[in-house]
């Protein structure tokens, strides 16, 4: 080392010194963990047939999904039912979809997807038990369930306002003449049009109050025996139920001319009309819902119920998020979709009741108490180009009800089950 300055030998050593320590700490401190990458931004598209305050009472539950998952995003299409079964079908011929989430309450819809082979298989991802029974039957096609329930609707009877029933001494029919006196005294108020006000827009509100008196006249097992085609239309019991009952009080004008049924919900909250025959969904689309009450019609043993269905195209870009996303909006996210004031209760059966919005309390109890049973929904079930013919049929009777004999053997000549 002759010739170094004592000064550099002492710095170099110094150095070496530290290299060693260094070397030393690294090789036996303990092995850091690896920092969690923060999850990507995903983006679903989720396509429904709600608007207006009903997309508002929907985008809670995404709201909520949101806060639970932050990483996942929405982006919601309102696209009706008659809409999407128009376009859907040929974005998926061509192996694309317009969203990852899909939602219409047309089963049969979904099962014609599922046979062409554009819809993921459920039975792995959701339980069949654990939802009201036969909810799923309408989307299980092959032993395979290819769509989960949301929350469901119910058609109870005739809403009214509980002031107006109040301030007109007016109270709840418990037999049939008392439903037509009672109807006769509200055609005698100053200022209302029509006892009933008829709700329209593509036919499906008539065809709610035609089914509520075919079960209530006819009997549940009517309802069912015309769905499958079991009884038709022309049928003497089913005549007997338009000829009887229903026919008589539209040639009576008790009922109204079919009017837009939005519209018709602010007439008749007005006074226009006393009573409304309509889904539990009204009860979010008025100022005041505990002034709400409804009646079904005397001697029902049932109503009709139905549910939106989701299901997810085989093109989704984001599959895995989208079906777990699937499992929690069918299971948790009634839940908080029942809370809402979209006036609807959750098919899934570890749903509390004492959940629900407070109005849809009241309505889940007095149903209860009725012992109604819960009945498929005719037109959305059988599905298909008679459906909306079952709509314009009706349409055509309520403004021509002579007509009456052409509509029931038109709707018979056309079921399914007669031309298959």
């Amino acid at each position: 080392m002759a010739g170094v300055p004592r000064n550099l030998l002492i710095a170099g050593i110094v150095v070496l010194i530290i290299l060693v320590i260094g070397a030393i700490f690294i090789a036996t401190r303990p092995p850091q963990p690896t920092p969690t990458p923060t999850p990507a931004t995903v983006k679903l598209k989720v396509i429904g047939p709600w608007a207006g305050a009903e997309a508002e009472y929907f985008n809670k539950v995404l709201e909520e999904y949101k806060r639970i998952k932050p990483n996942v995003e929405f982006e919601y299409s309102t696209v009706r039912a008659e809409d999407l079964a128009k376009t859907l079908p040929l974005q998926l011929d061509a192996r694309t979809t317009p969203a990852d989430i899909i939602i219409t309450p047309w089963g049969w819809f979904i099962v014609e997807m599922a046979k062409k082979g554009h819809i993921v298989d459920l039975t792995t991802v959701i339980n069949k038990d654990d939802y009201v029974a036969g909810v799923l039957d309408s989307v299980t096609w092959d032993g395979k369930i290819w769509a989960a329930p949301f929350t469901m609707w119910l058609k109870p009877g005739f809403w009214y306002r509980k002031s107006f029933f109040q301030a007109h001494g007016l109270s709840e029919p418990k037999t049939w003449d008392e439903f037509k006196s009672l109807l006769d005294k509200i055609k005698g108020i100053s200022g209302v049009k029509n006892p009933i006000v008829t709700g329209d827009g593509v036919g499906w509100p008539i065809s709610d109050v035609t089914e509520h008196f075919i079960i209530a006249i006819g009997g549940p097992q009517l309802q069912l025996d015309l769905i499958s085609g079991k009884v038709k239309f022309n049928d003497a019991r089913v005549k007997s139920v338009f000829e009887a009952y229903l026919v008589p009080l539209i040639k009576a004008g008790y009922f109204s001319e079919p009017i837009e049924w939005t519209k018709a919900v602010e007439l008749w909250w007005k006074g226009d009309y006393a009573l409304y025959f309509m889904g539990t969904w009204i009860t979010g689309m008025v100022e005041n819902p505990d002034d709400l009450g409804f009646f079904p019609l005397p001697g029902a043993k049932g109503v009709v119920g139905g549910t939106d269905y989701i299901f997810v195209p085989k093109y989704s870009a984001n599959l895995n998020v989208a079906l777990e996303f699937l499992k929690w909006l069918a299971t948790e996210g009634q839940v908080v979709h029942g809370s809402t004031k979209a006036g609807k209760i959750p098919t899934w059966v570890k749903a509390s009741p004492g959940a629900l919005w407070k109005p849809m309390q009241d309505v889940y109890r007095k149903v209860q108490d009725l012992k109604l049973a819960i009945l498929p929904d005719m037109d959305d079930t059988v599905g298909g180009d008679w459906q909306t013919l079952f709509w314009d049929q009706l349409k055509l009777l309520w403004v021509s009800p002579d007509k009456l004999g052409s509509v029931l053997d038109t709707l018979t000549r056309e079921h399914p089950a007669t031309k298959g």
